[in-house]
């Protein structure tokens, strides 16, 4: 694009330049056909002012014939100037118009270039945040997941943690029992231990008596 719109600037700035080496040529053309029609028009003026002193018909007459003659030729060279000028100003105008249609289709072909790139880039970034959004769609939802799993687990971890302190409670609970239990068996496992020690000693008693009742 930068290229194509240097071209523009690099083709018109082509064409001042040869219209620039042309007019001043045009202008030394003018100035010399205006000197000559002004040469004449005063040559007609001296003329007819050196025949009115002489109050002569035939310097007169030459005089005017010459003041004619000079003011027609004037008159020639100023109107074909003219013309040539206004020929030049619509030459001029005809080539600025057609610079200005090469250039102005340049210009639209430019601006339909930018304005497809800018399309299609509109387009991608529309793509890419639909693709974000979806995204960012699925990143939430899993986000709600994840904290609705985190809650689930901190849930099960605070019943857990009841059921433990339950435990606990239960466990010390049955361990008292036992203690208990084990405190009262203390007693009851003295009593034992002295009857069979008596049971023993009435065993080892009576066990003589018996060996001599096999003897006799």
């Amino acid at each position: 694009m930068a290229s194509s719109a240097s071209s523009p600037s690099s083709s018109s700035a082509g064409r001042p330049a040869s219209s620039s080496t042309s007019r001043p040529a045009r202008r030394r053309q003018r100035s010399v056909r205006v000197t000559v029609a002004t040469a004449l028009i005063a040559l007609a003026t001296v003329a007819v002012a050196v025949a009115l002193p002489t109050q002569s018909p035939t310097w007169l007459s030459v005089s005017s014939v010459l003041a004619l003659v000079c003011g027609a030729l004037a008159a020639r060279i100023v109107y074909s100037e003219l013309a040539q000028s206004r020929r030049e100003a619509a030459a001029d105008r005809a080539a600025q118009a057609q610079a200005y249609k090469v250039m102005f289709t340049e210009r639209a072909a430019e601006h339909a270039e930018f304005t497809t790139a800018m399309t299609d880039r509109i387009t991608g970034m529309g793509r890419e945040i639909n693709t974000l959004e979806a995204t960012i769609v699925l990143a939430e939802k899993r986000a709600i997941e994840a904290e609705t799993r985190v809650q689930r687990e901190s849930r099960r971890a605070n019943e857990a943690q009841e059921k433990l302190a339950e435990l606990q409670q239960e466990l010390q609970i049955k361990l008292a029992e036992q203690s208990d239990e084990l405190a009262t068996w203390d007693g009851d496992l003295d009593t034992v231990v002295d009857l069979l020690a008596w049971e023993d000693k009435v065993i080892t008693a009576s066990m003589p008596d018996e060996a001599q009742q096999k003897h006799a």
